[in-house]
């Protein structure tokens, strides 16, 4: 069955403005979407970080109305591109929560369940009643420390410096429909359904969409040292399915107010469903985007990923061995002024290759002469 965009954009997508990719027999083309149609920006816009920092938003080739669909042989990517792939962590109360727990159960889910009612009892409202980096948050760290419930996740939680790391390689990640992969060798995993923030190079934000940050719980559980196994590998990084460009009406605001909806079905006729109420973020997002901009070495822009809320407790198989993913899972996210993100799951070892990296991209611009759009 044919993809019907409309299906995937917001409510309001009319009134909205949205830029996107496809793949197509030639090579990747960026779209924008206003008005109810799409626009093709490729000739004058070769990249998605080449339009944001350029604001090339409103050019383009009128190829159609929205109703009708991608042109034939157009298949939907990430809508970036040379954007630096960059997240953060640990910025809600539940997920630093969930982190200490992973920690101090060492990755076994059967062990974190014994943890968990504790440590919320101890931290739990604490987290939630302190600003990071505050004063309050210094002296419930001290108590903590007292009480031996201190945790270096704790530390980003509730202390001055955010949890910022590469999530993925510039052009890694894959867009709705694509599958979604998580290593053949973890036992327990899951989703993290999250705002993605566009950002030019000057840390400017221009745009959010939506984003799949799939989490390793047994790997970073082991060990912190471990993040990098356990967020950066093919096909583990879900964008999409647009770019919904800030305007009048549609701001910053609406990204802290928004709500992420969550839904895993699986072919074993399991079924969960989730939240992420941004509202509920203990950093404010543009500090977060403060904090990944540092010192400034984005030439090409990035995106950041805001953090979760969600993070599932209920056992699936059986009792106290909390939830992870099988493969044929279809994980489902989606916001009413963003959009919806649809993947199905499979193993990093078996998702398609990935194959077209920088090299590759600017290759395949040179032959059809649009190096000079980038």
């Amino acid at each position: 069955m044919a993809l019907q965009i409309t299906d995937i954009l917001p409510f309001d997508y009319r009134s909205g403005r949205f830029i996107g990719r496809a793949a197509t027999a030639d090579g990747p083309v960026v779209f924008a979407i206003r008005a109810g149609r799409l626009f093709e920006l490729t000739e004058s816009s070769a990249s998605v970080s080449g339009a944001v920092a350029r604001r090339d938003f409103e050019q383009g080739r009128d190829i159609g109305a929205v109703e009708d669909g991608l042109p034939d042989g157009w298949t939907l990517l990430s809508p970036i591109d040379l954007q630096c792939i960059k997240a953060s962590g640990v910025t809600f109360a539940l997920s630093a929560i969930e982190r200490v727990i992973e920690e101090r159960a060492r990755g076994d889910a059967a062990k974190a369940a014994e943890i968990r009612s504790q440590l919320e009892d101890k931290v739990g409202g604490g987290i939630r009643s302190v600003v990071p980096g505050s004063a309050e948050a210094s002296e419930l760290k001290a108590a903590l420390i007292e009480e031996g419930m201190w945790s270096q996740y704790l530390e980003v939680a509730i202390g001055p410096d955010a949890e910022i790391f590469s999530k993925s390689p510039v052009l890694s990640s894959v867009g709705h429909g694509a599958p979604i992969g998580v290593r053949s060798d973890s036992s327990w995993n899951n989703p993290e359904p999250e705002v993605v923030l566009i950002c030019d190079a000057h840390g400017e934000v221009v745009g959010a969409t939506l984003g799949n940050d799939v989490n390793l719980r047994d790997f970073e559980g082991r060990s912190a040292l471990l993040l990098s196994k356990a967020k950066d590998n093919t096909a583990s990084c879900s964008i999409g399915p647009f770019i919904r460009l800030f305007d009048d009406g549609f701001t910053i605001d609406d990204v802290r107010n928004a709500h992420i909806e969550l839904t895993i079905e699986g072919t074993d006729g399991y079924r969960l469903t989730g939240e992420n109420v941004m509202a509920e973020i203990s950093r404010d997002p543009l500090e977060l985007v403060r904090q990944c901009l540092s010192e400034h070495h984005y030439p090409d822009g990035f995106v950041l990923f805001c953090g979760t809320l969600f993070a599932p407790t209920q056992d699936r198989d059986e009792e106290g061995a909390g939830f992870t993913h099988k493969e044929g899972d279809i994980v489902t996210i989606s916001s009413s002024r963003i959009g919806t993100l649809s993947n199905p799951v499979t193993t990093s070892r078996d998702a398609p290759a990935w194959t077209m990296g920088i090299g590759e991209f600017v290759r395949n611009l040179a032959k059809r002469g649009l190096v000079g759009q980038i």
